[in-house]
């Protein structure tokens, strides 16, 4: 048996916390859901690639500042809802 860290999503991430991307869903609304997940995956939300919360906006907790590689970037709750992760 073994003791597996369940996938959440980049959203649900603490402040301070890493993680690793597993998958990049598309979303589910009237816009495209597929060319959404594709520009993560080009800003750098690719499987296996090591990411960081660095900080949440206030109020609200909009924009996320996430850290991919030597960038960062600002996503909104529902982009970071996209990208599964597992957390470290």
């Amino acid at each position: 048996m073994t003791n597996a860290v369940p996938l959440i999503t980049l959203d649900t991430l603490k402040v301070g916390a890493s993680a690793t991307v597993v998958h990049v869903s598309p979303g589910q609304g009237a816009d495209d859901g597929v060319g959404l997940a594709r520009r993560l995956m080009e800003l750098g939300f690719v499987p296996g690639e090591k990411i960081r919360m660095l900080k949440r906006g206030m109020p609200g907790g909009e924009p996320l500042a996430i850290k991919v590689g030597n960038s960062t970037f600002a996503l909104r709750r529902f982009e970071a809802a996209l990208v599964s992760i597992q957390p470290e």
